[in-house]
């Protein structure tokens, strides 16, 4: 059976045979709403930029805090319960559209243009994979799987550590500062989740011809938010180590 590497699709890999109900999931189908969520996230950070350019800064930063909880709750929640997936995904859009919205306003107000950088390479690192993955340049081999997974759970791990450590005012020197091997090291995590994508598209291919419920369309393109999310604060991240060297 097929797998990702994407730890929201993932959940979907021991799945054997469905029951379909109705027409099965489509590639096109997933594209579209996928589109659907990229336009509610777009919606929710035009609203987040508004609010930031009519001046209430306290607002932003409130909005912040809720669509950094709501968001981290909604995605738990459809990774686990992917029937909910069409109900969550864009209530989850909206939130990373906003969270998102508000990082890079505070990002930009620090390196001006950084904005337009991260958007662009995002959209890049995205055509770029699909085009490889399209024309067979990169295949989603067992082993390709194996290793991006591996790669993923030790980047878990060490921003887990990171994490739990900045509650003792210890932080994992290579993660944090914009010192050569900081900068390298978050340039190995971009290509780790634009790699991650390669797999995504794979899975939905397949998804689509093991003829799954159409309701996974909507959990194919969340799984495939999530790693655009996390690719775009990814390439924030780096440009700011690079603006800040």
């Amino acid at each position: 059976m097929f797998k990702s590497s994407n730890p929201i699709l993932s959940k979907m890999d021991n799945i054997n045979e469905q029951m379909l109900e109705g027409r099965p999931m489509t590639v096109s189908g997933t594209i579209g709403k996928t589109f659907v969520l990229l336009l509610v996230a777009a919606i929710s950070a035009s609203a987040v930029v508004y609010e930031a350019m009519m001046g209430y800064a306290d607002k932003v930063m409130t909005i912040m805090t809720i669509a950094l909880f709501g968001g981290l709750i909604t995605g738990l929640v459809t990774a686990f319960v992917p029937k909910l997936a069409k109900y969550l995904a864009p209530v989850y859009a909206f939130a990373e559209g906003a969270l998102l919205a508000a990082i890079t306003l505070i990002a930009e107000t620090q390196f001006p243009g950084i904005a337009f950088q991260a958007v662009t390479g995002t959209f890049v690192a995205f055509f770029v994979m699909l085009f490889l993955y399209r024309v067979g340049a990169i295949r989603a081999t067992e082993k390709f799987r194996a290793t991006i997974m591996s790669a993923l759970l030790t980047i878990l791990v060490l921003y887990l550590i990171n994490i739990v450590g900045s509650f003792f005012n210890f932080q994992i020197p290579f993660l944090t500062g914009s010192s050569p091997v900081s900068i390298l090291v978050s340039g190995i995590i971009v290509v780790v989740a634009s790699l991650s994508l390669i797999l995504d598209f794979d899975f939905i291919e397949q998804g689509s011809k093991n003829l799954l419920p159409k309701d996974y369309e909507w959990y194919g393109s969340f799984g495939l938010l999530v790693t655009l999310v996390w690719l775009y604060i990814e390439i924030l991240n780096l440009l700011s180590k690079l603006r800040n060297d």
